[in-house]
């Protein structure tokens, strides 16, 4: 894997951040979510940013699907706080059964 660059290290810790933010409000207000977690290229930085909610089974999955646009809109405002406009938020986070090493 290449070396990041000044500025790509600066968008990891921006996105580690938002996404550790992002993630405790998701287990307190979320049952059955898991964990958030996310794939990023740098060098396509906000383009390619995308989280994912995991959850424990489809139950929850499934109870939690209503509120996905509300979590869009949440890290669409957190990114915007720190200046990083997402074009559609729609393509940023979606909720999964999958986990990071599937």
């Amino acid at each position: 894997m290449k070396k990041l660059s000044a500025v790509q290290l600066k968008q990891q810790a921006l996105v580690f951040g938002v996404c550790n933010q992002i993630e405790e409000q998701g287990r307190e207000e979320l049952h059955g979510m898991v964990q958030c977690w996310f794939d990023v290229q740098y060098h396509q930085f906000p383009g390619s940013l995308l989280l994912r909610f995991q959850f424990e089974n489809e139950a929850t999955l499934s109870a939690a699907k209503p509120e996905i646009k509300k979590w869009q809109k949440r890290l669409s405002a957190a990114l915007l706080k720190k200046g990083v406009v997402l074009k559609d938020m729609r393509r940023h986070l979606v909720f999964t059964l999958e986990g990071p090493e599937g």
